[in-house]
């Protein structure tokens, strides 16, 4: 799983810092807590996977691992804080005089939500979006979750369904939906996570909230 031993790579690790923070990599400075790390990895697992750089500031300035220790504040967290638990690959590169970085490697989660066990005992799911991990709405889980488990149903779409199909091509809510279908609240839910899990939707941020969209409009 891991590898601490310390590689050569500053070039290799330079490369990727050049990059800056997106959507499949974030920077950590230093590792204080393993929620929040844990967030970290709930956020990447939802998405399409992706690493984090431990030892490295937000401005891309190699700060180094303080302590080695750390590893297992990582492994804690993805083991510990996230459910399901979650596999990741950690390897230690040596940079510049010296300074370790740990590459931490997050893949796709085949399992979704991953979720974050937060302080108050509640489950929260995060979403990476651009370089935010954001959380996740409650429609976007309750789809993940349904999803899990195929429908079988034939695509013979109902008029709410072509409504919301004809709004997607732009981008809609569940409230402008409910609201334009003339449906409730709790059936326009239903419609988005049946639809969602015959692959036809899908969940994209504009940067301000999740909209419902036609699948790979991202």
């Amino acid at each position: 799983m891991k590898d601490l031993k310390g590689i050569k790579g500053k070039y290799y690790i330079a490369r990727l810092i050049e990059e800056g923070e997106h959507e499949h990599q974030d920077f950590k400075f230093a590792i204080s807590d393993a929620r929040k790390i844990a967030r970290s990895i709930s956020a990447f697992a939802n998405n399409d996977g992706g690493r984090l750089l431990i030892g490295v500031k937000d401005n891309g300035v190699i700060a180094g691992v303080r302590n080695e220790e750390d590893i297992y504040v990582i492994e804690q967290a993805a083991e510990m804080y996230c459910e399901p638990r979650q596999e990741i690959t950690v390897t230690s590169f040596v940079c510049e005089g010296g300074a370790i970085v740990f590459r931490v490697e997050i893949p796709r989660s085949t399992v979704r939500p991953v979720t974050v066990k937060e302080a108050d005992g509640s489950r929260r799911a995060y979403y990476r979006v651009k370089d935010e991990n954001i959380s996740a709405p409650p429609l976007m889980v309750k789809a993940w979750r349904q999803s899990a488990t195929p429908c079988g149903r034939t695509l013979s779409l109902t008029a709410p369904e072509q409504k919301l199909l004809e709004m997607c091509a732009d981008g809609t809510t569940l409230d402008d939906f409910v609201i334009a279908a003339r449906i409730s609240r709790a059936t326009g839910e239903d419609i988005v996570v049946a639809l969602y899990g015959m692959g036809i939707i899908d969940f994209g941020y504009d940067g301000s909230r999740f909209n419902i969209i036609l699948k790979n409009q991202l």
